[in-house]
Formats: structure tokens, C-alpha cells, sequence
């Protein structure tokens, strides 16, 4: 069964830091273009930053850009976000997900992603 578990979620104060995890199960994981998402409170779920499968590139979106940093581990099929100098609007459910894709995926739909993590809360307090 093809599964994401997300770790690293919390309450962080303004300006401060978290690292969320993601690990990938039942898939071949290096062949799988991966992103975070979040879901602000009464928001659509927007995507984040994404990193592809061929070439290990980033796409951010540019409210995060500078701030946030994604990576992949292959042989630990997990991958990860680095969130520095967060804010309040940043506080969200984050989600990973993943696409049977090689190469990058922030220019598909969401309606794509195969795979999708159940979620870890972000709050950033002021």
C-alpha cells in the first residue's frame, strides 16, 4: 500500500524555526515527484514547494521563497521541509504528497498527486 507519514509539526513563535518530514512507503519512492502543500484556515490547499525526481530541482511558491527549503533523502525515502523565519501566515495543515512522475510537478494539478500524507499542524504565534 502506497503511504506518506508526516512528522515534525508544532507551534513555533514568530520568526523561529521547524523541519517537517515525510516518509514514503509501498512505491519507488526516486522515481516520484514529491511537494508540501498547506491548507490555510478557511483557504484552498495551495502548494508549497516541490523538488522533481530526475534532477532533485525546487519550486517554491513566492510567499515561501527565501524562507522555506525542500529536500529529498532517496535512500531513506523521506523528504523534508526546512521552514525558517516563519509567521503567522504561515500557521496550516501541511500536507506531502507525491506523483508517479519523473521529473518536477509544481506545473500539474493537485488532481494528479497519487499519494497524499494525512496532514501536520503548523502554528506560528505573533
Amino acid at each position: 500500500e502506497e503511504q506518506l507519514v508526516e512528522f515534525g509539526g508544532g507551534m513555533v513563535e514568530s520568526g523561529g524555526s521547524l523541519r517537517l518530514s515525510c516518509v514514503a512507503s509501498g512505491f519507488t519512492f526516486e522515481h516520484w515527484a514529491m511537494a508540501w502543500f498547506r491548507q490555510l484556515p478557511g483557504k484552498e490547499r495551495e502548494g508549497v514547494a516541490y523538488i522533481s525526481s530526475s534532477d532533485g530541482s525546487t519550486h517554491y511558491l513566492d510567499t515561501v521563497n527565501g524562507r522555506f527549503t525542500i529536500s529529498r533523502d532517496n535512500a531513506k525515502k523521506t523528504v523534508y521541509l526546512q521552514m525558517n523565519s516563519l509567521k503567522p501566515e504561515d500557521t496550516a495543515v501541511y500536507y506531502c504528497a507525491a506523483m508517479e512522475h519523473w521529473g518536477s510537478s509544481w506545473h500539474l494539478p493537485q488532481e494528479l498527486y497519487d499519494v497524499w500524507g494525512q496532514g501536520t499542524q503548523v502554528t506560528v504565534s505573533s
